[in-house]
């Protein structure tokens, strides 16, 4: 089974790099810029990865890597995300029984912070109730992925959608890590108000708000006070 791995990146300069080189060399690897006005296309260019570009958005970038790639199985990654070494091989593993359709890893916030503790925690009780997020990692068959469309051209709860979608295709699996994720999106924040504004997104979602609508302020929610 061939993996290819898509990263969809806009403005990543601090951490894609980082990222890149935990990857490991000869695996077809595509960031997918959505327009960076910083260094994440020379960061990626310069680890010798392909770039492609895209219209911003991430369910949009990652649709368009997706497109691009060519392995039996696509794993989609964040641009702060690090994975650990064996995680390929964890991943082909898991995807040789043909009743698995994709997946995704534990995953651990970066540092000590409360918000980091605090989600650190919450995180498995959110997969134990289904809801599983594409800084963990997700990875797909190509064939189940094609058969659902891929991703919808979201700002975001793109994962949550196509997890939805994919649900008639097979099982899905998570397997031990962990990734390790940034915890940039409550950097230089008040935690509580971060997380109740992520809250409150989540109902909106769930109430049917659409998720292009949604988006408009998840920019705020993501990155830290300069």
């Amino acid at each position: 089974m061939t993996l290819s791995i898509v990263i969809p990146a806009m403005n990543e300069e601090r951490g894609l790099g980082d990222t890149l080189d935990a990857v490991p060399p000869g695996v077809e690897t595509i960031v997918v810029d959505g327009d960076s006005t910083d260094g994440t296309v020379r960061v990626a260019e310069g680890r010798g990865v392909r770039v492609i570009r895209s219209e911003r958005g991430r369910g949009a970038q990652m649709h368009a890597g997706a497109r691009a790639s060519s392995g039996d199985a696509i794993w989609f990654l964040h641009a702060d995300t690090v994975p650990r070494g064996d995680a390929l091989d964890r991943i082909r593993q898991a995807l040789g029984d043909p009743g698995v359709a994709a997946g995704n890893f534990a995953l651990r916030f970066e540092g000590a912070s409360f918000g980091a503790r605090f989600l650190n925690r919450l995180y498995p009780m959110l997969a134990g109730i289904g809801l599983r997020y594409g800084d963990s990692g997700i990875f797909v068959r190509r064939t189940a992925y094609e058969r659902v469309g891929g991703f919808a051209a979201y700002p975001i709860f793109e994962d949550l959608d196509l997890l939805r979608r994919l649900k008639p295709e097979g099982r899905f699996v998570t397997l031990p890590g962990p990734l390790v994720t940034s915890g940039r999106r409550f950097e230089g924040r008040n935690f509580a108000v971060v997380f109740g504004r992520w809250v409150v997104m989540q109902i909106l979602y769930w109430a049917g708000v659409h998720p292009c609508r949604l988006g408009r302020f998840y920019e705020t929610i993501r990155e830290p006070i300069r």
